[in-house]
């Protein structure tokens, strides 16, 4: 998960960038693969009649944006509570996309195979995005590729795979280099 924190008319303390990092760690445990983005932003707010800090954090998952608002008088709480609603945001997208079985998912019906191109690549991470012709976006790991290795993909490449229902939505079951 790449993390940005950002300040803003104030100075960062290392006890907020401390909780931060907690924070993260257990958003990683609970959601390895779902959150790929995340922006901590810390804003001092004197002229807000809410209190003198806003703590906002806006995490990027597949096919979506979900952001978190806080505002109080003091930062650690608000931090606490943005991330505690932030997990639970989660925790219902995981949901949502569980009851979602059966649906289509990037050209091709979950348990069958399809086409797509590479949208996303996270090769430290071992890990991408493929996109179907109707917009949908397919995890895949790695350990799937089957006739072609990771350092060998490039956004944009046309890629055939299978395709089942993971523990967070369709995800790839094997991913070979297509046809150009």
């Amino acid at each position: 998960m790449e993390l940005k924190i950002e300040a803003r008319n104030l100075d960062m303390r290392k006890g907020w960038l401390d909780k931060i990092e907690d924070e993260k760690a257990k958003l990683i445990r609970h959601y390895a693969n779902l959150v790929l983005h995340l922006r901590v932003t810390i804003e001092s707010t004197s002229g807000y009649k809410e209190g003198g800090y806003e703590v906002r954090l806006v995490a990027s998952v597949p096919n979506d944006t979900v952001v978190v608002k806080r505002w109080g008088d003091k930062v650690h709480p608000l931090l606490v509570e943005a991330f505690d609603v932030l997990g639970m945001k989660l925790k219902e997208q995981v949901r949502k996309k569980q009851d979602h079985k059966g649906v289509k998912a990037q050209g091709a019906v979950l348990g069958g195979n399809g086409s797509g191109v590479i949208q996303r690549l996270f090769p430290h991470d071992s890990y991408g995005f493929i996109v179907t012709p109707d917009a949908q976006e397919i995890f895949f790991h790695e350990n799937v590729l089957k006739d072609v290795g990771m350092n060998e993909l490039k956004e944009g490449d046309t890629v055939m795979f299978g395709v089942t229902e993971g523990e967070m939505g369709p995800q790839a079951t094997y991913v070979r280099a297509g046809k150009s």
